[in-house]
């Protein structure tokens, strides 16, 4: 017995309580969540940019059969493809206009209106002219869309976030695209009157589908306290955010921004008659940057790949527009490269690669077109191919994607809207001359050379980012502008 309570003594002794117990082991806190209602917010505002791009390329493969059911001359055939791009510079200077006047929301759901009606003209055309009015009526609502999508994004997203749900727009463009290749294959084997009538058709359902679903999204947080509903903001930077703390910080540089708009001179007035030094880098960057990604040809194989291909040694329409599509493939895969890269590695180095790539694959592009016109082989078509795919991958990582969002980025609150029409407007200019001239530019300086003068000015877009473009990964928006201050 002795023993026993010798040994329940020591174990009493073994498992005594201390006198001070140990302080708890608090688990390390979980990182912020990443918020998906803004993400669906995003992306259902980017989507109407699908519109977009399919109704820019579907002219790529419709036009072989257009130019036969119609009798369009080359001239009407260069003109119908890129004067969307000139007509929707009226539609662009209005859409931050339009933005601030009945909200970012408002003006995708106008925008959705114009890209079905417009849809539904080309479908109908019967004649040079009535297709050239449908396309006027769509490029309103391509000029909305590609203004105001992209506002509304950076606007409504965390900075945890914000390259990426930015980057949807350029990701939507570029399956929209995709989509119109894709339809160009699939309807070529219907009767000559009716497959690209088909084609436009398609794209009449969607816009109804993608207003009812803007209709169901918040307004921007930013438009809200432009307009002194605070309460409203708050409400959706609450729901936006990834934690409270993030809503509150959101909403005092939203108000710190409106407050400092309150007095100041027309915006206008700021960007051109009066700007700071800060205010007119900023615009300076924003133009360049956009003139530059439509400067690197892009539009011209968008456009004209069919023709590209077709120069290289394939015959087949079939091949032609199957080639077409396998391009579009890759360019869409690409794209997700700089969407769910551009929060990690920075906008950046996923520009300065993308110029760099563009500069190699269009110099490859150009030799062998160059070596196509001695002695068509079918190496030199898959080179071409090669190529192509190699100049479409570049772009789509980079400069495709990241310039709307860099745009959006670092123009202040007071001039974002304005400020983004007047890049989207420098892009879409410069989009309209080279895809307005394509085919007479070949023509006097061959296929080949208009690639080598793509490859130098991707030379030049290369060098502008790396002196003139600071990194933005990670910064608020309203704090962004003190990069360009010195």
């Amino acid at each position: 017995m002795g023993t026993a309570e010798q040994h329940r003594g020591a174990s009493d002794v073994g498992v005594a309580t201390p006198l001070l117990p140990s302080p708890a082991v608090e688990p390390a806190p979980a990182p912020p969540r990443r918020n998906m209602f803004a993400f669906v917010c995003a992306t259902l505002a980017s989507m109407t940019t699908i519109l977009m791009g399919y109704n820019l390329a579907l002219m790529s493969g419709a036009e072989l059969f257009m130019r036969e059911d119609l009798g369009l001359t080359d001239e009407q055939v260069e003109v119908l493809s890129g004067s969307m791009n000139l007509f929707m510079l009226a539609s662009i200077l209005a859409a931050g206009w339009a933005a601030d006047a009945i909200g970012r929301r408002g003006t995708i759901v106008l925008a959705n209106a114009f890209l079905m009606a417009g849809a539904l003209a080309m479908s109908l055309g019967g004649s040079y002219a009535s297709l050239l009015a449908a396309r006027f009526v769509t490029s309103v609502g391509v000029g909305f869309a590609v203004v105001v999508a992209p506002v509304y994004a950076a606007e409504i997203a965390p900075a945890s976030s914000r390259g990426l749900l930015s980057s949807l727009v350029d990701l939507f463009i570029t399956g929209g695209i995709l989509l119109s290749y894709i339809s160009n294959y699939a309807l070529a084997g219907l009767p000559l009157r009716l497959g690209w009538r088909v084609m436009f058709a398609l794209g009449v359902p969607p816009p109804l589908l993608l207003a009812a679903g803007v209709l169901a999204m918040p307004e921007s947080p930013r438009w809200l306290a432009m307009r002194g509903r605070d309460d409203e903001a708050r409400a959706v930077l609450e729901r936006t955010s990834d934690t409270p703390a993030e809503a509150h910080a959101r909403l005092e540089e939203i108000g710190r921004a409106v407050a400092a708009q309150v007095g100041g001179a027309g915006v206008w007035r700021e960007l051109f008659v009066t700007p700071s030094p800060m205010v007119w880098r900023i615009l300076t960057n924003v133009l360049v940057l956009y003139s530059f990604q439509q400067a690197s040809g892009i539009d011209a194989i968008v456009l004209y790949s069919p023709l590209v291909f077709k120069q290289a040694g394939i015959s087949s329409n079939n091949t032609v527009l199957a080639a077409t599509v396998g391009v579009g493939v890759v360019k869409t895969l690409s794209i997700f490269v700089a969407t769910f890269l551009s929060d990690r590695l920075g906008r950046r180095p996923l520009l300065l690669a993308s110029a760099a790539g563009i500069a190699v694959s269009l110099t490859a592009l150009g030799v062998t077109l160059c070596a196509s016109g001695e002695a068509t082989t079918t190496a030199g078509a898959a080179a071409c191919v090669a190529s192509v795919v190699a100049f479409v991958t570049a772009f789509s990582i980079g400069l495709g994607p990241l310039a709307p969002t860099y745009g959006a980025e670092i123009l202040p609150l007071r001039l974002r809207a304005q400020g983004m029409s007047l890049g989207i407007a420098a892009n879409r200019l410069t989009c309209g001359v080279l895809s307005m001239t394509f085919i007479s530019l070949a023509n006097t300086i061959t296929m080949a050379g208009c690639f080598f003068l793509y490859a130098s000015t991707a030379v030049a877009a290369w060098v502008f980012v790396y002196v003139r473009l600071p990194e933005t990964k990670g910064r608020n928006l309203e704090d962004i502008g003190v990069l360009f201050a010195k």
